[in-house]
């Protein structure tokens, strides 16, 4: 009786301890990535869009060598990096690894150049194997939550009978050590270390630090509750009940979907979206052994399971929608972002289990009621149903690594300023790197009143790569500016721009100036 006290008392008080959290993205950087100084910059300043914790900030000098003497300082959405005095000439690399609030890592590299630019390059991205162990950990917990804690609720609330519970014991067998491992792989993700440093402290606090450390503290207590419910114990209908409500509090502690805002809105969704998945998923197990036994003593719990699914199945696709519409905010994110892929193909597995679903509760449950010849089909739609669940879990813990849609920040264009006596024109390099950009010439006079043209030439050239001038006529737009789009850039460098503005037939105005091209 303590000990399931102290557990309730565990999952609760850390469910609920959880403060508002996001996902951070990185809006601004000073100096500008890409720059060319003269001289090296006092610091780096990297600036969120919400409050960060520096996780692993490296310097790489334009020697191309790791510095440990750089000071870091953080302060809400701001992380400084200040330099080194001996900062040699060269191209310089800031490697960033942030911990958002949501409790996720956001990486990244600036560079900036002193001097002419060498050949640095940022450190190496994640390690794969660390990687594989992130998403299959992950489906391990899902294995625990949904199959092993729905399981059990399943047997102890909707059947009534312990009959099939071997593969939701085997499940949170699995899951317990998953979610543990979840929280050292974390820790490793948020400070770019090897898997080699799972054995040490660091990985395991800085995890614990975050939201994420506590949500799969709830998810551990959560699945213990399910393994004391197996018991033959008074308190066993008691346990399975506290750990079928902590699958909703683990999952709305923490995440993408559960820290979308509005809040009050999100985490009451995901919740819910956790019970309902738990309660159909977990059922599915328990109910192939029950259909597999001869007789008809699994038909009255068919019969109770379909009817409550309804409503299950009713509160699983209402929150659903409402999240995918938060995540998402426009349809064509769907096509074109690695968010909305993994949605579009869990979106068409849902499908297909709801089709299954609609199958066995119209159908194959009825017949099960007149004929039990019919038992072999629905134990075979069953195990269908089992395995297209199995195949959403493993896409849907690709989201571990893609940032939903709402949270990606577009980047700032490049902008130059040139300001004469007779006209100011303000130029936006969208997005300010090499490859193919789109310009957009915002044409005043000296005064800062539109300047009205008859047409406006834009030309580039880059004279340390040899690129002789390119001319490009620009377009009016309806904002009133003038657009010149899909203007292929092949190199990183100073890029000279000259703007010709033919004012009338007898005037025409030049202005001139330089553009750093990041790579």
């Amino acid at each position: 009786m303590r000990l399931l006290a102290a557990l309730a008392t565990l999952l609760l008080v850390v469910g609920f301890a959880t403060g508002a959290s996001a996902h951070a993205a990185l809006v601004s950087v000073d100096p500008a990535s890409g720059s060319i100084l003269k001289t090296a910059p006092k610091a780096v300043e990297l600036r969120f869009n919400e409050a960060v914790t520096p996780g692993a900030i490296r310097l790489i000098d334009g020697a191309g060598r790791g510095r440990d003497d750089a000071r870091i300082e953080a302060a809400g959405e701001t992380i400084s990096l200040g330099m080194p005095p001996d900062l040699p000439q060269g191209t310089a690399v800031v490697s960033y690894r942030v911990i958002s609030q949501d409790g996720h890592p956001v990486a990244g590299s600036v560079i900036f150049s002193v001097g002419a630019p060498t050949a640095t390059k940022p450190p190496a991205g994640a390690d794969g194997g660390l990687s594989a162990l992130i998403w299959l950990a992950r489906i391990g917990l899902y294995l625990g939550l949904f199959v092993g804690v729905g399981g059990v609720f399943f047997a102890r609330w909707i059947a009534w009978s312990m009959s099939g519970t071997t593969v939701p014991f085997v499940a949170l067998l699995i899951g317990i050590p998953s979610a543990v491992a979840s929280v050292g792989a974390l820790g490793l993700d948020l400070l770019g270390l090897p898997l080699a440093a799972l054995v040490t402290a660091a990985p395991w606090k800085v995890a614990f630090a975050t939201s994420a450390g506590p949500a799969l503290l709830v998810a551990v207590a959560s699945m213990l509750f399910a393994l004391m419910a197996l018991r033959s114990a008074w308190y066993a209908r008691a346990s399975a009940m506290i750990a079928f409500i902590g699958v909703g509090l683990s999952l709305a502690m923490t995440g993408h979907a559960a820290t979308a805002p509005p809040e009050v809105l999100t985490r009451p969704a995901i919740f819910l979206h956790g019970l309902g998945v738990a309660f159909w998923i977990g059922a599915l197990a328990p109910l192939a052994a029950l259909v597999s036994k001869p007789g008809t003593a699994a038909v009255p719990v068919v019969n109770r399971f379909s009817r409550m699914a309804v409503l299950a199945v009713g509160a699983l696709a209402l929150t659903g929608l409402g999240l995918a519409i938060v995540q998402l905010e426009r349809p064509s994110a769907l096509i074109d972002t690695r968010y909305g892929a993994i949605l579009s193909i869990k979106l068409g597995l849902a499908v297909l289990l709801l089709a299954l679903a609609a199958l066995n509760r119209l159908r194959l449950t009825s017949a099960l009621a007149r004929d039990e010849k019919a038992a072999p089909a629905l134990r075979r739609s069953i195990l269908l149903e089992s395995t297209i669940a199995l195949a959403i879990f493993a896409v849907v813990a690709g989201w571990r690594f893609t940032p939903p849609p709402r949270t990606i920040v577009p980047e700032t264009p490049l902008a130059i300023h040139i300001h004469t006596d007779k006209a100011m024109f303000q130029v936006l390099v969208s997005p300010g790197k090499a490859g193919v950009d789109d310009f957009v010439l915002q044409l005043m006079t000296g005064e800062g009143t539109l300047l009205t043209v008859k047409e406006v030439m834009l030309t580039l050239n880059l004279p340390e790569r040899g690129i002789e001038p390119m001319a490009r006529a620009a377009s009016l737009g309806p904002d009133g500016y003038w657009h010149v789009r899909k203007v292929e850039l092949p190199f990183a460098g100073r890029w000279h721009v000259r703007i010709d503005a033919l004012v009338t037939d007898f005037e025409q105005i030049t202005l001139e100036d330089d553009l750093e091209l990041a790579p």
